[in-house]
């Protein structure tokens, strides 16, 4: 059981990393612009900045100004994000109390509850991160097959992948932390009957007593009693 949660334990831990980088990329959606290879233009957008790119190396980035300004979907995204970030670290943190081979926590049955707590922590985590990038996604596509949308379209950025993987990552892992309080109560504890000590001698006798005489009687002449 300790080898499942340390292995559950590191794939939440990706899931929460892949969920931090993906939070700080800027290439949550990407266009380009190429007349030919040297006059080539990336243009990447991400939940804080907007960068722009060329085939000779130079790269500008502008934050977004304001957050009044930002688009409704945007700040959705990001407070979906945060959550999926701050709900990660909380679920570290129950996930390192709730492991067997940690000294906090209290008794096995405690450790198993507070695990469990983690995995739900780290499923919601998940969650979140899952419905961000679904969100963007759906924006960016939806923008993209509409005939009548007229401004620069986008396609999915390297962001939104990683953001999805980081998703599932927790999810999975989550669960096998859920699953440790099943496996935990599900396991009988073993009793041992204590039966005394038994002495050496005690030991002997009563295999002197088990084993029959099979020693011949002996026939004494009548001079032996004189």
């Amino acid at each position: 059981m300790l080898g499942i949660q340390i292995i559950a334990f590191i794939i939440c831990f990706c899931g929460l990393g892949a969920a931090i980088a993906a939070t700080a990329s800027n290439e949550w959606k990407v266009t380009s612009r190429a007349s030919s290879v040297i006059t080539a233009t990336w243009v990447f957008q991400g939940l804080w900045m907007n960068c722009a790119g060329n085939a000779l190396g130079a790269f500008h980035c502008r934050p977004h100004l304001t957050i009044f300004k930002v688009e409704g979907y945007i700040q959705a995204c990001r407070g979906l994000m945060i959550s999926a970030v701050c709900l990660g670290f909380f679920g570290a943190i129950f996930g390192l109390v709730g492991m067997k081979c940690t000294k906090v926590g209290g008794s096995d049955q405690t450790k198993a509850k507070i695990a469990c707590l983690a995995g739900l922590i780290f499923i919601l985590s998940g969650l979140c991160s899952m419905t961000s990038c679904s969100l963007y996604a759906n924006r960016i596509t939806s923008e993209f097959f509409d005939p009548s949308f007229v401004a620069q379209k986008y396609e999915l950025g390297a962001a939104l992948f990683i953001g999805w993987a980081g998703a599932s990552l927790c999810i999975i892992g989550g669960s096998i932390f859920c699953f440790s309080i099943a496996e935990n109560s599900n396991s009988p504890r073993r009793g041992y009957a204590y039966n005394g000590a038994t002495s050496v001698m005690s030991s002997r006798t009563k295999v002197h007593n088990s084993v029959p005489d099979k020693t011949p009687p002996k026939h004494f002449d009548k001079n032996a009693y004189v």
